[in-house]
């Protein structure tokens, strides 16, 4: 008998999307218009009413397979189509078109408040909710105990769930659908929303679903959380599925994913309109000023990064963070590190060159991030992975005794015998 638990075959779905229709010429026009040549009018409203609908393909001929017991990290940018793929094998959303083949029983957690009632309590609210993914009253009152206990909700559990804060939300419907010891357990970004212990324990309680032979399928943008959990990764590039294999290769992919010209970013016009501080133009350099995105361990980087700032602004602060192909944050640098250098911008432009010394990095590959703020306030502006290099492990230190040296830098310190 096969151990494939979810077959999925040349899935697709479309959207029909709605766009807003121009003001146009009044009633009078309209009508002078159909009288005068009516054969053009209706060539001119046939072809108002295509452009008024766009087909969006969320999905676009997606095939893979899950065995019994695997951990998936479902990974991707916004609007990949991993939601959506959820949704279908949730049975939340028909496909356009394929073929899914699921055994066993299916809990899922897409979205806040999912099968609550927000007029009944937490109590009345976990019957609710547990019989929607499948559960008997039998088996509900049998780990009421356990769900309350895992959710620590016990002291509102008799108020109705339209006063819980959607931190309690999510606590009470993980716990729910993490006790329904389903077959297999289908959890969307939905976690993000609760604090940083209680995403641990969930975690936690994901891996002892997964160790029970059990089948989860994890979509998160936090690649840690992913890299802790999951064993294989499925990635997702506009709808299609552009990788399925190891955890570490797909989180590395999905990482540097989409930074086509590496050496260099520019700004596509027009600026926003909110008043800020806001990236031009970024590039990475070696020391003689040449464009390029390789690097010897013994080469200086140098990042040239050229702003614009619409209005005067006290010391701004402007961040240069390098992130390994794990995802795991190495370094980050700000403008502010040298007190009273930069006190404030005036409205312009502004350029920095950041030198990151030589024989730093270990070797492989680094993401570069960036983005622009005032101290303790709101960002104006970010570049998200979208320039990357790559450091060659030939004549790095790391090398020297094996390339088995753990840590993300290799920074070479001084050593005296005495």
């Amino acid at each position: 008998m096969s151990d494939t638990i979810i077959q999925v075959e040349n899935l697709s779905k479309r959207y029909v999307i709605g766009h807003q229709r121009g003001k146009g010429d009044g009633l009078r026009h309209v009508i002078e218009s159909a009288v005068r040549n009516p054969l053009q009018w209706l060539r001119t409203r046939k072809q108002a009413v295509l452009r008024e609908h766009e087909e969006f393909w969320a999905l676009k001929d997606v095939s893979f397979e899950v065995k019994q017991g695997d951990v998936v990290g479902i990974i991707g940018r916004n609007g990949a189509g991993k939601s959506t793929l959820l949704k279908i094998l949730s049975r939340i959303t028909e496909p356009t078109s394929g073929r899914i083949r699921i055994k066993g029983r299916v809990a899922s957690l897409l979205e806040v408040g999912t099968g609550f009632h927000p007029e009944l309590t937490g109590r009345e609210n976990i019957f609710l909710n547990g019989a929607i993914l499948g559960m008997g009253k039998d088996e509900i009152k049998r780990k009421f105990d356990e769900i309350v206990a895992f959710s620590e909700i016990e002291k509102f559990l008799d108020t109705p769930v339209k006063r819980y804060s959607s931190g309690m939300y999510v606590r009470l419907a993980f716990a729910v659908a993490a006790h329904l010891e389903p077959e297999i357990l289908i959890v969307d970004e939905v976690l993000a929303v609760g604090d940083a212990q209680f995403q641990q324990k969930c975690l936690g309680k994901m891996q002892n679903v997964s160790k029970s032979g059990r089948t989860v399928l994890f979509v998160s943008h936090n690649m840690a959380a992913i890299r802790q959990l999951c064993s294989c990764a499925i990635l997702f590039t506009k709808g299609e599925l552009v990788f399925q294999g190891g955890i570490r290769d797909g989180v590395s992919r999905h990482l540097l994913d989409g930074a086509d010209n590496k050496t260099r970013w520019q700004r596509k016009l027009p600026l926003p309109v909110k008043p800020g501080i806001y990236f031009q133009e970024v590039r990475v350099e070696d020391q003689r000023g040449n464009p390029t995105e390789h690097f010897a361990p013994s080469e200086t980087i140098r990042v040239v990064i050229e702003l614009l700032a619409t209005e005067i602004f006290a010391r701004p602060q402007i961040t240069l963070r390098f992130t390994n192909a794990e995802g795991i944050p190495v370094f980050c640098t700000c403008n502010t590190d040298h007190p009273g250098k930069f006190e404030s911008f005036k409205a312009g432009t502004h350029r920095f060159v950041v030198e990151i010394p030589a024989g730093l990095l270990m070797p492989g590959r680094y993401a570069l991030h960036l983005g622009s703020h005032l101290p303790q306030d709101c960002g104006f502006d970010e570049i998200d992975n979208e320039l990357s290099i790559e450091i060659s492990s030939a004549g790095s230190t790391a090398t020297v005794f094996g390339d088995n040296r753990p840590g993300v830098v290799v920074p070479v310190f001084p050593w005296r015998r005495e």
